[in-house]
């Protein structure tokens, strides 16, 4: 019954991509919601209600209490623009039914050409993201877990001849549940409150405080094996304020062959993405996962991301 119920959803949000399908990135925040894993980013970003073994906590803090051994992985976002992005990860079980994470999330661009007001080349620029991450997740029962993360935010932007600075905090909260027919389901609000405060008045003659807002996502997912194809999906609103916004809606799959090697595809944040995966022993059977993501989007071009993610 559940697994039907799983198989309806993903075939809804299929449908739903293809008409309500709609950009975020213009929004403050929008380097939280370009993705992390190469394994997320070729099925599409589409893990509400997967246990992503290399950052669990970014796709639904409540899946944490899955980790079975401590973890710690990097990702790296090769883009087109002089954009980056990167992130790094560490989370442990805590016995008997709790767990934890630490996370750095980081973007900026690089050789921005600054002029005067002549036209004149002036010095080359650079602006940054970045958002640091505590986790925390607790089995409620055998079935249901919850977890949160808390965000402090920094941004950094050049302003003339001094860099202005941006801060804030913000949380994500999220609700993991595994059935008895062996599919996931799984909620989630990411951006709760979070925001950049900026302080202009050492920039500008008439500065003040002014406060910049990250839209808030919440999300329903599910994930669930469908003959040898294991299949994730999810779909949320975006709201600002009081004012819905927007629509997300993701899908991805992904092959297991001779159980260490993956093929994986999906669609999701307006980019269509494809992937492989590598299981490996280093000290101890399969301890080791890297994972690369090719990622085709409209307007930036292509991306490529590798992850390399150890368990000790």
């Amino acid at each position: 019954m559940m697994r039907q119920f799983s198989i309806k959803i993903f075939c809804l949000i299929t449908f739903s991509s293809l008409l309500f399908c709609q950009k975020t990135g213009s929004y403050a925040g929008g380097f939280l919601r370009m993705g992390t894993s190469a394994r997320s980013v070729a099925m599409g970003g589409s893990f509400t209600a997967e246990i992503d073994q290399s950052f669990a906590a970014y796709h639904n803090p409540a899946s944490l209490v899955h980790i079975k051994n401590p973890r710690a992985s990097f990702s790296n976002h090769f883009l087109m623009l002089d954009r980056q992005l990167m992130s790094v990860n560490i989370s442990t079980p805590l016995p008997p039914s709790a767990a934890v994470g630490v996370a750095w999330i980081g973007a900026g661009v690089d050789n921005i050409d600054g002029r005067n007001l002549s036209g004149q080349h002036t010095s080359n620029l650079s602006t940054s993201e970045n958002a640091y991450m505590v986790s925390f997740a607790q089995t409620m029962l055998p079935w249901l877990s919850l977890g949160l993360n808390v965000k402090v935010l920094r941004h950094q932007l050049p302003v003339n001849s001094m860099d202005l600075t941006g801060k804030g905090v913000g949380m994500d909260f999220g609700i993991f549940i595994k059935t008895k027919s062996g599919a996931n389901i799984g909620l989630m609000a990411q951006d709760l409150n979070s925001r950049y405060q900026w302080k202009t008045d050492q920039v500008f003659e008439r500065g003040k405080v002014y406060i910049e807002q990250f839209p808030t996502l919440y999300r329903l997912g599910t994930a669930f094996d469908y003959n040898e194809i294991y299949i994730t999906a999810d779909a949320g609103l975006i709201t600002s304020g009081a004012d819905l916004v927007g629509y997300t809606a993701r899908a991805g799959v992904e092959y297991k062959y001779l159980d260490n090697y993956y093929l994986r595809g999906g669609f999701g944040n307006r980019r269509v993405g494809v992937g492989l995966g590598l299981d490996w022993s280093l000290f101890e059977e399969k301890d080791s996962r890297l994972d690369y993501a090719f990622t085709l989007e409209s307007a930036a071009g292509v991306s490529h991301v590798f992850t390399y993610a150890f368990a000790f």
